[in-house]
């Protein structure tokens, strides 16, 4: 089954067709440049611009980066204030005459990674933490998403802990990545208070480095860095749209 999956985010929407059925998943990604200001009407046009560009004829899947509720942006995030309590699944829908599901983004992303990544066939709790310019969360328990689960807006000094803890704070602080990586540990210890997931896989950019800093993490939770890097998103927004469509 193949299904066109999008991924939009604060800088940029990317989309391509995905293949469910195999390992060698994702087509060539098409991107274009959020528009700004990034209202619903301008955003709807740019999907529309991607689905022309790969003649598109069937359903689309669409990570999308603020709470949703059954297609329903619940918060804006980084997107224009518009957005609120948009039917962003419907509006879609109308632009496109495509059937569309709409997922947050980092619900997508963690989703592509336990269907095609590291936590495929893994059951209990597994949490799948993105870190990025914030710090997105996807949390699973048999293999069955529990949607919106924002573990990056954990209070921390008056602020969500991301703005601690994040990749971009690294960056901002100048930190070395063992410094971060402090920083990186308490946060997962402040996730162990909330949930104590059986797993832990580990996302994002900075994934990549977990051989320089896995020695500064204490915690006792098994944890594996991500497999389905940066076409999670796209891959798990498709997937959405399948399962949507098997339900």
């Amino acid at each position: 089954m193949q299904i066109l999956g999008i991924d939009i985010g604060g800088t940029g929407i990317k989309g391509a067709p995905v293949d469910l059925e195999k390992e060698d998943y994702i087509g060539d990604r098409f991107r274009i440049p959020t528009p700004q200001p990034a209202t619903p009407e301008a955003v709807a046009q740019c999907v529309q611009e991607l689905i022309d560009h790969f003649d598109w004829k069937g359903p689309i899947g669409v990570g999308f980066p603020t709470v949703i509720i059954q297609g329903k942006a619940k918060a804006y995030g980084n997107m224009h204030k518009s957005w609120l309590n948009v039917q962003i699944d419907q509006l879609l829908e109308e632009k496109t005459g495509l059937p569309c599901t709409v997922i947050n983004d980092a619900d997508a992303a963690a989703l592509a990674e336990m269907r095609f990544g590291a936590g495929k066939g893994k059951k209990g709790l597994v949490a799948v933490i993105t870190v990025g310019t914030g710090i997105g969360s996807g949390l699973f328990y048999n293999g069955q998403l529990i949607p919106n689960f924002e573990l990056g807006r954990i209070q921390y000094k008056k602020k969500h802990i991301e703005f601690y803890a994040s990749n971009a704070a690294r960056k901002r602080e100048g930190l070395s990545i063992e410094e971060w990586a402090e920083r990186f540990d308490f946060f997962l210890k402040q996730v162990e208070l909330v949930c104590t997931p059986d797993y832990y896989i580990i996302g994002g950019g900075i994934s990549k480095h977990i051989d320089s800093f896995k020695h500064v993490l204490t915690t006792k939770v098994p944890f594996v860095a991500a497999q389905t890097k940066n076409h999670a998103g796209l891959i798990g927004a498709a997937f959405a749209a399948m399962e949507a469509t098997d339900s």
